[in-house]
């Protein structure tokens, strides 16, 4: 009971009832909060401690950016999203605030597609300065045999790497990224290997233009680092699997170069065993042991988790038989 005292004083605040209403939509760093609440960094610190203590919000470090977002674990967690449930969309301060929220994430989209559009037609070369991809590739390969999926989907798929090594392997593979550019240059990519069953598409990797249960593998090769809301873009690619799929994330462990995210729009800085588990339990996923790719200085890990399969009944065989797979040889001219 006291642990609920304590949240419910803390949050009976309105600069304090808006921070958490604004942390449960991403991860945000203080700077950018002082910006939509127009308040100085000091009192917005203040608050955001007193959401941390009360279990409100969740604060971790990354280099020598802070971010902060909705508490996930905490006794108080399930209060909070009732707060912001209960907050009014319409109300004139809360509209305002998410107006302001939605423009710095466009900003941060601008960014990260400026970056792609800059260096599209250089990718694997600024890749390769960070780990050796034919390692990683490799062990992709291994991993994705083993599975034998039938239908792949490649989330984030750039120039269209992933989808090169892998297509052979399947029936049908489709390559989704934000990028016109990337996708210009993944289909001449695709093209040039000859790689009939591989189209790429437009697409939002938050929002997946793809049904339910749609795939057998799902790959997200060296893009959650981009992701504002990395336990998402999981959720999503759970979404689209197949019951008995796999899903095979690939980027780095944590580390500290901040370069890469000045000069090369990495929004984190690799991610630990423990949130990657996280998010993929609560996306309905089971993930095995990690493997691990030590570099100089990166080390790339993969994570695969797998969705229980069930035992489907006749009916629903035969469905699945006669259905056609029409979504998937769309491909975006």
């Amino acid at each position: 009971m006291e642990h609920l005292l304590t949240a419910l004083r803390a949050v009976a605040e309105p600069t304090r009832l808006r921070l958490v209403n604004l942390c449960a939509r991403g991860e945000l760093t203080v700077s950018e909060l002082t910006q939509i609440l127009g308040q100085s960094q000091p009192r917005v610190s203040r608050h955001l401690k007193l959401l941390c203590e009360a279990g409100l919000l969740d604060r971790f470090r990354e280099g020598s950016w802070v971010f902060y977002r909705q508490s996930q674990g905490s006794a108080a967690a399930a209060l909070a999203r009732q707060l912001v449930a209960a907050c009014d969309e319409a109300d004139p301060t809360i509209a305002l605030d998410l107006q302001r929220l939605s423009a710095i994430k466009r900003q941060r989209a601008d960014l990260a597609t400026a970056y792609f559009r800059e260096n599209a037609a250089q990718w694997h070369r600024i890749r390769s300065l960070y780990v050796d991809e034919r390692e990683v590739e490799a062990a992709l390969v291994e991993i994705i045999a083993a599975a034998d999926p039938r239908d792949l989907l490649d989330v984030g798929t750039g120039t269209g790497r992933m989808l090169e090594i892998l297509s052979r392997r399947v029936e049908r593979a489709l390559g989704i990224d934000q990028s016109r550019e990337m996708l210009a240059i993944a289909r001449v990519n695709l093209e040039r290997a000859g790689l009939e069953n591989a189209s790429v598409r437009l697409g939002d990797m938050y929002q997946l233009a793809l049904p339910d249960g749609s795939f057998d593998a799902v790959v997200i090769h060296q893009v959650l680092h981009y992701a504002d809301r990395p336990a998402a873009v999981i959720a999503e690619a759970a979404r689209v699997l197949r019951p008995g799929g796999v899903l095979v994330l690939i980027d780095f462990a944590p580390h500290a170069l901040e370069f890469l995210r000045d000069e090369h729009a990495h929004r984190r800085l690799g991610f630990t065993d423990s949130e990657v588990t996280e998010w993929c339990r609560d996306a309905g996923l089971e993930l095995a042991l990690p493997q691990r790719l030590p570099g100089d200085p990166l080390t790339v890990v993969i994570w695969t988790a797998h969705r229980a399969a069930v035992a489907a009944s006749p009916f629903a065989t035969e469905m699945r038989q006669e259905a056609p797979d029409a979504f998937l040889e769309t491909e975006l001219r």
